[in-house]
């Protein structure tokens, strides 16, 4: 197989993604969007429809670094709700600010929930706009894209 890159509408932004199979390789915002598709999962709940981000793997959760770690440990926040830099150093034994190293550093946001996790003081930062986090928690609030993940925990 050859790894596919595609991109997607979220608001103002197109997300472009690289990826093979279920596992996602690179995930970013830009202000172009390129041809192709993007995986289903993905297109859906940039579309604000109900999906399942948890069946499709991330290359940056691979290994036993504190940036794997750390990416995992993100992976376990629900949709619809956030921890801070703080709560996720705690669970994986490092600093908070390791932690936000490692999510600005995240090569695969939206599949590795990076806008998910805030400071104590306010939303954090997100790149390339901090906007683009404020709109994701916005929309993961409201539930409709968090419905499929909510039923698969409640099972």
């Amino acid at each position: 197989m050859a790894i596919l890159t595609g991109s997607c509408r979220f608001g103002l932004w197109h997300v472009h993604v690289s990826w093979e199979g279920n596992t996602v390789y690179r995930v970013r915002f830009a202000r172009q969007g390129i041809g192709n598709a993007v995986p289903e999962e993905i297109r859906r709940y940039c579309a604000g429809r109900p999906s399942r981000l948890t069946d499709l793997q991330s290359i940056a959760t691979a290994g036993e670094g504190v940036y794997p770690r750390i990416y995992r440990a993100v992976r376990e926040i629900p949709c619809g709700k956030t921890a801070t830099y703080s709560e996720i150093a705690i669970s994986v034994g490092t600093a908070p600010r390791v932690v936000g190293l490692a999510m600005s550093r995240n090569p695969t946001p939206i599949v590795v929930p990076c806008h998910r996790v805030v400071a104590k003081t306010g939303i954090g930062g997100f790149s390339p706009d901090p906007a683009i986090k404020e709109a994701l928690l916005a929309m993961e609030r409201e539930g409709t894209v968090c419905r499929s993940e909510m039923r698969e925990i409640n099972r």
